[in-house]
């Protein structure tokens, strides 16, 4: 136990040394890339309207939302009830998506467990 604290302690000390010397760097060239969406002046009371902002913002796209989500819930309802005139085409992409969906859920699992496979901490 005493070995991996002085690991991580070595890595984090590594990490702090590598941040030291490119870090004012990188910053600096993120912000250069990326003026275009600053807003001036950067005060906290412009901070705080743009979270206001977001937030009402992303409150207010929830009922078009909502409305496209049922518009996709009959669309699959209109391919249930038409499954005779179905392609393979389609029926390989839902399958495709299916598996997809149980491949994010079952990596969900893996980082929920501490990216453990077999749930268990070794």
């Amino acid at each position: 136990m005493a070995s991996k604290i002085q690991q991580l302690q070595s890595k984090a000390c590594q990490a702090s040394q590598f941040l030291a010397k490119h870090g004012t760097g990188y910053y600096k060239q993120l912000l250069e890339q990326n003026k275009q969406y600053i807003v001036e002046p950067p005060t906290v009371e412009k901070c705080n309207e743009l979270s206001k902002q977001l937030l009402y913002t992303r409150l207010a796209s929830i009922p078009g939302r909502y409305e496209s989500f049922w518009k996709e819930v009959d669309s699959v309802k209109h391919m249930w009830r038409n499954r005779k005139e179905l392609k393979v085409e389609d029926a390989g992409i839902a399958a495709l998506f299916g598996l997809e969906c149980f491949a994010w859920y079952c990596a969900g699992e893996i980082v929920g467990r501490g990216f453990t496979f077999t749930g268990y901490y070794v």
